[in-house]
């Protein structure tokens, strides 16, 4: 199952990584504890609109930005999980009714 936390900790994860920023440094900017923004990285806590704009300002991301990325990242697992449709045989005697 795809959970929308874990991905978007993932990629404010990364992109914290990306600008080798910490943790620390973060967090001070986007005035939330440590220890939450580390959950949320994490995936264990889900942040409200408001805490994640914040977030996302710290680390120069526009938000719809951020959510695109997530986006991308969960199409991503639904591809990977989407059933394979197997080739159904049918009745070609069967005529169609329309």
């Amino acid at each position: 199952m795809i959970l929308l936390r874990q991905e978007l900790g993932d990629v404010l994860r990364e992109l914290r990584q990306e600008q080798g920023r910490t943790l620390r440094e973060v967090s001070a900017d986007a005035k939330v504890s440590l220890g939450y923004l580390s959950e949320i990285e994490r995936g264990e806590k889900e942040a409200s609109s408001e805490l994640l704009a914040h977030i996302c300002d710290a680390l120069g991301m526009p938000l719809s930005q951020t959510l695109s990325l997530v986006s991308q990242r969960v199409a991503g697992v639904e591809a990977l999980t989407a059933p394979v449709p197997l080739p159904v045989k049918t009745d070609r005697a069967v005529v169609s009714a329309a």
